[in-house]
């Protein structure tokens, strides 16, 4: 199963550029949902009409972003292992591509998160800690700095994989060091802003949320073996929840909604649900289940139900209110985003499969199988303006499902 930590924040982020239309990781707040509506409820039996396709984007396992009509992703590309940034229109066509650092060799090489957009700027996070800034429209470099080494911090197994959390002027990064765990760096010049502690833990893999709704502003991400949640505006540890880990992998972004915290690990430990209380400031578990339990796979809520694959290779359905389980079936890995009251499910031999949920119950009404591309079917899929994207290790392909 520690292959699957490369699923994690592969993660091509958008918060916000300008006043343009982004694309954030895993969409809506990172909950795995797009906003996209009047999608197609069945495909064609060979699968929806494919617009376009592009090779030559690098090796890697990263999600796209977009930011207006320009899509953004990194890849791993030449004998010397460096990343690179691709822009391409919403035709397919390859705009410019130029290199920000070195990226990850060995334990499945190739870009892991690859960058935030956010007033016309990129934030790319590579595999060996370096995050860089770039110019979104012409791709160079604005400022460069090594997280793990300016903060005391070590190189993860499989490569540090986090996509950066914008705020404001903050931008959020977990280094992981016993003193310096969690940072917030200006987004202009990458100065330090705080630096909390927090459980003094490793990084695991994730990338972090806010949760604006509170009376405290919260940072909420999951360390080595806890989740936890800092005050945003200077790094205060508000409070944490054990979490365990045997491996260091804490791959999935948690899901806020109305108070409620969602967090999925693997290896058999489980999820758990926490409510937020006293504005945030603390916490109480509202339920735990051992059903939907996975290092890597992701999970996405639609209605009032949590839907997910698990370790033993299951389809599971959990209520979110009381963590009961719903439905089980057999199933792939994959990886579940959302979209239209429909869920796009992109499994680990190629297949892209269209879920209706019926009552917690699930029926596969469409599916198709990804034949372009390299290596493992990892990278998150994405939903926007009617087109599905999908991205297989060196090729980009988009589909046409409105």
């Amino acid at each position: 199963m520690k292959k699957g930590i490369m699923w994690i924040g592969m993660a091509l982020t958008a918060i916000t550029v300008s006043a343009q239309q982004v694309v954030e990781w895993r969409g809506v707040n990172r909950t795995g949902t797009y906003n996209d509506s009047g999608l197609l409820k069945s495909w064609a039996a060979e699968g929806p009409t494919l617009l376009w396709s592009l090779d030559g984007i690098g090796e890697g396992y990263s999600q796209l972003g977009i930011a207006g009509d320009k899509i953004y992703v990194t890849g791993m590309k030449g004998t010397n292992h460096m990343g690179y940034v691709s822009m391409i229109d919403m035709n397919g066509k390859l705009l410019q591509q130029k290199p920000y650092s070195q990226e990850w060799v060995g334990n499945y090489s190739g870009a892991r998160a690859a960058v935030t957009l956010n007033d016309g700027k990129l934030y790319q996070y590579s595999g060996h800690g370096v995050l860089t800034c770039m110019d979104a429209t012409s791709l160079n470099v604005i400022w460069q700095k090594n997280i793990l080494k300016e903060f005391g911090a070590d190189e993860l197994e499989y490569g540090m994989n986090e996509a950066p959390l914008i705020i404001g002027d903050k931008l959020i990064i977990t280094p992981g060091g016993k003193t310096h765990n969690v940072v917030a760096l200006n987004k202009q010049n990458g100065a330090q802003i705080w630096t909390s502690k927090a459980k003094g833990e490793s990084s695991a893999y994730c990338s972090p949320i806010y949760i604006s709704d509170m009376e405290v502003p919260i940072v909420a991400t999951i360390t080595e073996h806890s989740i936890i949640g800092l005050n945003a505006d200077n790094g205060q540890l508000l409070w944490s929840y054990p979490f365990p880990s045997r491996w260091t992998e804490q791959c999935n972004s948690p899901i806020y909604e109305n108070g409620m915290l969602y967090c999925m690990t693997g290896n058999g430990y489980g999820s758990v649900m926490l409510k937020l209380e006293n504005g945030g400031r603390s916490i109480s578990k509202a339920w735990d289940s051992k059903e939907l339990t996975n290092v890597f796979s992701a999970m996405v809520k639609v209605g009032h139900y949590i839907y997910g694959c698990n370790e033993s290779r299951n389809w599971v359905c959990l209520d979110w209110n009381t963590g009961t389980l719903m439905h089980k079936t057999r199933s792939r890995q994959s990886v579940p985003v959302a979209a239209d009251g429909m869920i796009y499910n992109y499994c680990d031999n190629g297949e892209v499969q269209l879920i209706q949920p019926h009552n917690a119950k699930m029926e596969i009404v469409s599916r198709f199988r990804v034949t372009k591309g390299t290596e493992q079917h990892w990278a998150h899929p994405v939903v926007h303006k009617g087109v599905l994207y999908i991205r297989h290790g060196d090729s980009l392909m988009a589909y046409k499902v409105k």
